[in-house]
């Protein structure tokens, strides 16, 4: 009898389990892996900027950067669709140091495989202690996003640093 009662009580406990996960699941991938390059004199920091999924900085040479990216599939849900890199690069630069007194280069497009990417310089004064920062401003498109890589030093510093700043940009893959 007690085999019985036992039997009973697993098959419920089966037929119980069953019913309420007959549910199918819809498979989503949580986070964003992507693959970028940084100087060996450079590591990876924080508190540069909240939103990055990398920051990065040599505090002796005075160098900073970081990576933001956006999926294309939750600026959908946000209802911010972009046609082009280039439509993508003008509405970041629209609102990037609107505040400031800059200036800013020419941009400059180029396709790698079916990689976008875009770059321009932005030198801008601090009005504060009127020091002036130059900014290297890549946004990279690949499939399934968009990425913004701004990578900044002193002004006087541009020339030094500006190849080994673009090849972070260039070096982003998803």
């Amino acid at each position: 009898m007690k085999k019985t009662i036992l039997f009973l009580k697993l098959l419920l406990l089966i037929w119980t389990t069953k019913s309420i996960a007959q549910t199918n699941l819809k498979q989503y991938k949580a986070g964003h892996l992507f693959d970028i390059g940084l100087p060996d004199y450079l590591s990876k920091t924080s508190g540069l900027n909240s939103a990055a999924a990398i920051q990065y900085q040599n505090k002796v040479k005075e160098i900073y950067g970081f990576v933001i990216f956006d999926t294309k599939e939750e600026l959908e849900l946000a209802e911010m669709q972009y046609t082009s890199i280039n439509e993508f690069y003008e509405d970041f630069m629209k609102d990037f140091l609107k505040d400031e007194k800059s200036a800013v280069s020419k941009p400059v497009f180029q396709k790698i495989g079916d990689i976008n990417f875009v770059e321009c310089d932005v030198v801008f004064t601090n009005e504060e202690d009127k020091t002036e920062i130059y900014y290297l401003v890549g946004i990279v498109e690949t499939k399934n996003s968009f990425y913004k890589v701004l990578t900044w030093t002193a002004a006087e510093d541009k020339n030094k640093y500006k190849d080994d700043f673009k090849k972070i940009v260039y070096s982003l893959k998803d």
